[in-house]
């Protein structure tokens, strides 16, 4: 294992599989260095990419999708009513890691990045070097945001390392820093897209094809699970092997952040759990379509009603390759000296004419995800019912370190972690992804939670008349937000209004000039 200097570059390491992928670049001191007198525990972040609370069972979900995380979730804390910041990758994983809002750190584009000033507000330097702190991203967009905080982590691993086989140029080109992979990754093969190398690009994305075309997929009859963008083909149970053994091998105490790429579109269970839920006899109630969803991608109600069906079984392959990983962490006794959270950036939509998650929209599907920790030694089940938000995680860290709160953070620490349960705290998210981050914002999606209430603002978009659309609905009530009661709340509608509206401004007023 080569060692870089503190001052060096981290950069992705090489593809590799099982307990073979935690032994990538490093920089600092080795693993086996680290201090081991048990004094604090490991920290297990596991972010499961696109996975929605409205599709597990372990919140109430018609379909039985999660039996594992229920018995998880025995000894655990959960939290019913948490927010992700972001309906999609960028800005839910950003505020994850740095405890702030899409509106300050700005990573608001598709595969975007944290304003400069404040790559030092990150998870890893919160916990400090009294970890080993490790971070693993399926999804490369992830990888973007690790990379700004390399000086933090002690590892990357590559998004390939649990993969069969992959298109990233940076596991076959020596190509350095980050941004050197991403060019020659864009330059040769992105998927879905044309290559701007028309010689290379079409040469890999023929070698790619000719290796899956090879690869045994017994288990898939439809095919093998893959990233988008830059293609990772994979199989689950071999990518939960991979997060087993680096559980395993991680030396007390250290820090773990593991994103994987399932339940993410393109949604390929095995075939055990391809077509559980086709004659399940469960019909969805249907809603109705919204303005702006692109009539280009407009989806009948009989898609969308299977595409949540195949959702739900690739959610429910998931759990049980998650009650497999929680087996083997018992059994090991990582789970008796580790804190495990589970939770995911984003959640995914079937309703209203869109399936997935890259509308304007910020209806609760899409932005409430699951919440579940577990402390070491926890013997019984706490619920919280509060609404609480993905930048709670940051000062949850902290204090959970035994570290000092950062006075940047824009959450608080969870409760039941430490922190005060405050049901009427304001909690917000957003959707910018065609604004320029460098300017103020002219077109974006806005939601602010207070209490039993949820208002969202439609700003700037030409399909209403207005700058400002606003919606509102009583959650406590219209948990599936059928019911627009914006005007007919006013005293509730014009408070939270007023304080969304000012939120915003003193967002953009670093912007304008």
């Amino acid at each position: 294992m080569e060692t870089l200097s503190r001052r060096d570059f981290l950069k992705v390491s090489s593809a590799m599989s099982g307990a073979a992928a935690v032994s990538g670049l490093t920089r600092g001191a080795l693993p086996s260095a680290l201090n081991t007198s048990g004094a604090l525990p490991n920290i297990l972040i596991f972010v499961f990419d696109a996975m929605s609370a409205a599709n597990l069972s372990l919140y109430g979900y018609a379909r039985k999708t999660t039996a594992n995380l229920e018995l998880f979730a025995e000894r655990a804390t959960v939290y019913h009513q948490h927010y992700s910041a972001g309906n999609f990758t960028t800005s839910g994983t950003a505020s994850l890691l740095t405890g702030l809002y899409p509106w300050t750190h700005r990573a608001i584009n598709q595969s975007g990045l944290v304003r400069r000033d404040l790559v030092d507000h990150n998870a890893f330097r919160v916990l400090g070097e009294r970890y080993h702190r490790l971070a693993f991203s399926e999804n490369l967009w992830p990888i973007y945001l690790l990379n700004q905080f390399h000086q933090d982590l002690e590892e990357i691993l590559s998004p390939a390392s649990f993969g069969l086989m992959n298109s990233m140029a940076s596991d076959q080109v020596a190509a350095g820093v980050a941004s050197g992979s991403r060019a020659i990754g864009d330059l040769l093969f992105q998927d879905g897209h044309a290559p701007a190398s028309l010689l290379f690009g079409v040469a890999e994305r023929l070698r790619l094809y000719e290796t899956v075309a090879r690869a045994p997929t017994q288990d898939y009859p439809s095919g093998l699970p893959h990233t988008e963008t830059y293609a990772v083909f994979f199989k689950l149970k071999e990518v939960f092997d991979g997060l087993i053994a680096t559980a395993e091998s991680l030396v007390r105490p250290s820090a773990a952040y593991l994103h994987i790429w399932s339940p993410h579109d393109p949604y390929i269970p095995t075939k055990s759990f391809e077509g559980m839920f086709l004659n399940d006899g469960w019909i969805p109630e249907p809603k109705p379509s919204h303005r702006l969803v692109d009539p280009e991608r407009h989806k009948s109600r009989a898609t969308l009603d299977d595409q949540r069906r195949r959702y739900d079984e690739y959610i429910a392959n998931l759990d049980a390759e998650f009650g497999r990983l929680i087996d083997a962490l018992r059994t090991s006794g990582v789970l008796d000296t580790s804190y495990v959270i589970v939770t995911s950036d984003h959640g995914e939509q079937f309703e209203r004419g869109f399936a997935g998650h890259g509308s304007p929209l910020l209806y609760d599907p899409v932005v409430r995800v699951p919440l579940v920790i577990s402390a070491p030694g926890q013997s019984s089940r706490r619920d919280v019912h509060i609404p609480t938000a993905s930048v709670d995680v940051v000062p949850t860290l902290a204090q959970l370190s035994g570290g000092p709160v950062p006075d940047w953070c824009e959450g608080q620490v969870l409760p039941g972690l430490g922190g005060a349960e405050d049901a009427e705290r304001s909690l917000f998210m957003m959707e910018a992804k065609l604004d320029n981050p460098h300017k103020p914002f002219t077109q974006a999606s806005f939601a602010m939670r207070r209490g039993r209430y949820k208002l969202i603002d439609y700003m700037g978009y030409p399909q209403y008349r207005v700058q400002h659309r606003f919606e509102m609905y009583d959650m406590a009530s219209d948990p599936d937000e059928l019911n627009n009661i914006y005007t007919e709340t006013m005293s509730a509608a014009w408070s939270m209004k007023e304080e969304l509206l000012a939120r915003i401004a003193r967002a953009d007023a670093l912007y304008v000039k």
